[in-house]
């Protein structure tokens, strides 16, 4: 090479074995340092990626489901177009392919993610959608049939560590205390206007009165309700969801029924009259049976009962009790819109 002269760049170009046409490397413009106005992003990735997942909620049954994954990494180089979206695919694909889902897998994949990214990123996330299908037997007759659950993960590794949130909702039914007592005091009159006081009470005719429409004038008003709820577990706590929905639908006394024959009914109807509550009343109930649970480091609980006299919510919120800590509000990294 004479003096002055500069060495060429090695050229990447090469003969396909196959046909012997020149072939060149596909351009990479993400990965270009670009011109443009920059600025460091929070998030950047794909959500909704279409993919199997296995899950083990505590029961020993691993169950397969078809989920929605969400991928993410920050952009931290302002002077960066983009990030290599492909390889979070492939890197969710060969991972979540590998075993059942549970905390150190997570943390590997979102390690890998930044792995991957070559310095971009200094924040991986990823979020997990699927149901869960639950046996349930019933009240009282022999029968049982299925539940799904809702369930959603997000987890995320950034310089304070690795953090997980496990998601899920229960339907329950709930009746009104204040129109359970409105309708009793209607009972009450109802029963005056048909009896005598200063007449003796025959036992027949009184079991037949309220055998009768007459005896039961007004009716509280119950409604379908929902108590949507995630947590954060310790370090190294199984993810034992089947645990937690049992202790949150046990608290609440009345969850939703499969299978219901004529018996199964008349048990749920003698739940819901022993048993009616506010939203508030649920909430503490919850807050409660979580606040006990060793294994459980932060909780969120949001409960909506969707009333049947208004065309509107009745809504409550909860979160873990934090002694000599002032109450805030601590907002789960799961958007609670997401369980909807």
């Amino acid at each position: 090479m004479a003096r002055g002269e500069t060495r060429p760049e090695a050229d990447s170009r090469h003969r396909s074995v196959a046909t012997g046409d020149v072939v060149c490397p596909l351009p990479d413009v993400a990965a270009h340092v670009h011109s443009h106005p920059g600025g460091v992003l929070d998030w950047v990735g794909m959500d909704g990626i279409e993919m199997p997942v296995r899950f083990d909620a505590g029961n020993g049954d691993v169950q397969r489901a078809s989920a929605r994954v969400g991928a993410f990494v920050d952009l931290a180089r302002p002077d960066r177009r983009g990030i290599h979206m492909s390889r979070l695919y492939l890197l969710a694909d060969e991972y979540l392919a590998a075993r059942p889902l549970d905390a150190p897998l997570l943390e590997s994949l979102l390690r890998a993610f930044l792995v991957s990214q070559q310095g971009l990123a200094r924040r991986a996330r990823t979020s997990l959608r699927f149901d869960l299908l639950v046996r349930r037997t019933a009240l009282r007759s022999s029968h049982a049939g299925w539940r799904a659950y809702p369930v959603f993960i997000d987890a995320r590794v950034d310089s304070d560590g690795f953090r997980l949130e496990l998601g899920t909702e229960v339907t329950y039914s709930s009746t009104c205390p204040a129109s359970a007592a409105l309708s009793r005091q209607l009972i009450q009159q109802q029963f005056a206007r048909d009896f005598d006081a200063a007449a003796p009470l025959a036992h027949a005719a009184v079991l037949a009165w309220l055998g009768s429409e007459r005896g039961i004038v007004a009716t509280p008003h119950a409604q379908r309700s929902v108590a949507r709820l995630t947590v954060c577990f310790v370090d190294g706590a199984p993810l034992n969801l089947i645990a937690l929905i049992d202790r949150v639908e046990q608290a609440l006394g009345t969850p939703v029924q499969t299978a219901v024959k004529r018996e199964d009914e008349q048990a749920f109807a003698r739940a819901n009259g022993a048993n009616p509550m506010f939203c508030e009343d649920a909430a503490r109930r919850i807050q409660r049976v979580l606040d006990e649970d060793d294994t459980i480091a932060d909780f969120h609980v949001r409960l909506e009962h969707r009333e049947s006299l208004h065309p509107h919510d009745a809504v409550a919120q909860a979160s873990k009790s934090m002694p000599g800590e002032a109450r805030r509000d601590r907002r789960p990294a799961i958007e609670l819109a997401d369980l909807a």
